[in-house]
Parts: C-alpha cells; structure tokens; sequence
C-alpha cells in the first residue's frame, strides 16, 4: 500500500511504458471485467510472454506496474491488468482468493495472441495469486504457466505480525477500512470473508512442480519477514530458486531496476525452457 512514486526509492532511468499498444476488456470465468494491456515486446512474434500481477491497491497504470512492464518489454511480450476491484477493473477485491480467475484470463489471453510460454510475475498479493495459480491450473493448456515467480508474497493468510499488515487487515474487515480504500486507494474490497477459505501460498508451492519457481523478498520488508520467503522455499522441497534481497523494502515500489530485470532475465530463460541461474 505504499503510494510513492515508482523507482523514488532506487534512482530509476527508465522510461516506463505509459500507452501500451494494445488495450482490452477480458471477461473471467465468474463473468467479471478485467482491464489488460499488451505490449509486444522487443521482437513482435516472440514466443514468451510475461504476465504482471500487481499488489494490493495497485492496478496496470501506475507508474511502478508501468515502471516493471518497460523492463520486462525488453525481454519478451508483456501483460498487464487490473485485478477485479481495482482501477478500470469491475467487481470487487477478494484479496487474493477469486483473483486467481483473472491471472487465468490474462494468460489464456497472452495464448490467443499466439505466446507458446508464459511466465507470470506476482507482486505481495499478486506474488500469493500467481503460486495459487500455477497450482490450480496445471496442465490446462488455456491458462497453464511455464513459470512463476512470487516477489514479497504471503506465505500464509491471516498473517498480522506487522504495523502494515495490521492496517490491511482494518482497510479489508472494517466497514470504514473498506470505504477508505476505495475513496482513497481505488480499491473496492468486498464484505463478505472467504468461504471456504482458499488454498494458501504454502500450500499451493508442493503442487507446482516441475514448473519452475523464483521466490524474491527483501530482507527490510516490512509486510512480511524473512520466514515468508523462506517457507515457500522449503515447501518447493528444493526445487525452487530463492533471492533474499539485502536492503530491499516491499514488492513493485521496493523493487530496483536491476533487480527487475534481473527477474526478467529469469523470466525469459525459465519461459525458454532452460534451467534459470
């Protein structure tokens, strides 16, 4: 929920991308409006495509979404889009639970325009949909990943240990929370708790394989500590690559550029099919 401008943190050069080339309106299974956006990438044609999960409260047009679609656009075909209940989007946040239905429609959609590979990249809420996902939808050839990758995601729900986290869980469960959201933070939260309540990150990590996994998480996040990343990892029963980041803060506005095309890079060699190093 931090609402810096993107790259504040990091000194960031690059240009990001601000009109993708091609806008479209996906509709998810339970018949909710997603807002997405493609940019084709360096090589118009390339197999690979990578699909951005924004955290909560973001959506595909802020400057820090807009800031890691440039860098990913070096390396391969880019999606962006709005999760349900933020920005252009329609519907309601479920924070992490129906959202797994809109990453589906973002990938089958980066399918239809002809990508072989696609690999998705989760951001805090975004880094929990993105392991549920791939857990969900293995061997679905209409909304399946070839690879993922979970930066400063939850490894477990209900977590409150931290000052922020606190304060999500009073922006979601609180009538006056929720109103504030989406005055302020153009995040319209549903009322309703989660029945039942969903598959967690950790849960989802033993179901993944063979997919390829890299798991991002800065040491100074101040959402959720070291034992997040580090419980993902373990429950990979090894298979999973992890990068604890000295210094780094939380998700997409944390981010440095190098370190964003760093996972790019990842990115397109998982999505080749290599073994990423």
């Amino acid at each position: 929920m931090n609402r810096r401008p993107a790259g504040d943190e990091d000194g960031s050069s690059v240009r990001p991308v601000t009109e993708p080339s091609r806008r479209a309106t996906l509709r998810t299974q339970d018949a909710v409006a997603i807002d997405a956006a493609y940019e084709p990438g360096p090589a118009p044609g390339t197999d690979l495509a990578i699909v951005l999960a924004h955290g909560f409260t973001g959506d595909l047009e802020r400057p820090h979404v807009r800031r890691a679609a440039a860098l990913f656009a070096q390396r391969a075909a880019v999606i962006t889009f709005s999760f349900r209940g933020h920005g252009r989007s329609g519907g309601r946040s479920t924070v992490g639970d129906r959202e797994v239905l809109d990453l589906a429609a973002a990938v089958a959609w980066a399918r239809s325009l002809g990508h072989t590979r696609v690999v998705t990249v989760g951001f805090s809420m975004g880094g929990s949909v993105v392991l549920r996902h791939a857990a969900m939808y293995r061997g679905r050839t209409e909304a399946h990943t070839d690879g993922v990758v979970a930066v400063s995601a939850p490894a477990r729900w209900f977590y409150r240990g931290t000052a922020p986290m606190r304060r999500v869980h009073w922006a979601v469960t609180r009538p006056t929370g929720r109103m504030v959201s989406r005055l302020g933070l153009r995040t319209r939260i549903h009322p309703r708790d989660w029945d039942p309540v969903p598959l967690s990150p950790v849960e989802s990590v033993p179901l993944l394989a063979p997919t390829p996994l890299l798991v991002v998480h800065g040491d100074s996040d101040p959402y959720f500590p070291v034992d997040h990343p580090r419980m993902l990892a373990e429950a990979s029963g090894g298979s999973a690559e992890l990068w604890l980041e000295p210094g780094m803060g939380h998700a997409e506005h944390a981010a440095s550029d190098e370190l964003l095309a760093r996972i790019g890079d990842w990115a397109a060699k998982a999505g080749a099919g290599g073994a990423a190093e």
